[in-house]
């Protein structure tokens, strides 16, 4: 299990972008392990960023935009930020 980003986890913000994926991904019938694997990012990783614990970079960001096959733009926008 990942150590989480002490300094962000549970910031609404980062809470508010994991519970965006994990809709984005429901709708879209994926499992949490098929998004990471589509991704290319560690389930752990993935579920710590879905209850944001995480503060994910860019890159992880785009890869999991584009896994869901949304934009980033879509993806933030969804996150209601």
């Amino acid at each position: 299990m990942p150590i989480t980003s002490p300094r962000y986890a549970n910031d609404p913000v980062l809470v508010a972008l994991g519970e965006a994926i994990r809709r984005s991904r429901r709708v879209r019938g994926i499992s949490q392990e098929e998004l990471a694997h589509r991704s290319e990012i560690d389930r752990s990783y993935m579920s710590s960023i879905e209850r944001g614990g995480q503060n994910p970079g860019i890159i992880s960001v785009a890869r999991i935009a584009r896994a869901l096959e949304m934009s980033v733009a879509e993806l933030m926008t969804e996150a209601q930020l």
